[in-house]
């Protein structure tokens, strides 16, 4: 029977690792600077998921704490781009 810490090790982390270099790579080749700051938004996301799947794996429920504020961190700097292209469309 799998247990819930091999299913965390074999399964999701490999998977958000694989996500977090396909990104990576999406960031760094990205043609616009729209889909680089999408793509840095989504690194972030897959970042809280990690810290999510390591605080559950290692109950340190202090780390939730950290994740909860690095959303709060990527979602107001996705208002505060979008913001910005609105000003610059103005223009």
């Amino acid at each position: 029977m799998i247990t819930l810490e091999a299913y965390f090790d074999y399964v999701i982390l490999p998977i958000l690792a694989i996500s977090v270099m396909l990104v990576f790579i999406r960031l760094f080749r990205g043609p616009a600077v729209v889909d680089r700051v999408i793509a840095l938004d989504l690194i972030i996301t897959i970042g809280i998921g990690i810290i999510t799947v390591y605080s559950i794996r290692t109950h340190q429920k202090v780390l939730l704490d950290v994740a909860i504020i690095l959303a709060l961190i990527a979602f107001l700097g996705t208002v505060a781009f979008s913001y910005y292209i609105e000003k610059q469309k103005d223009d």
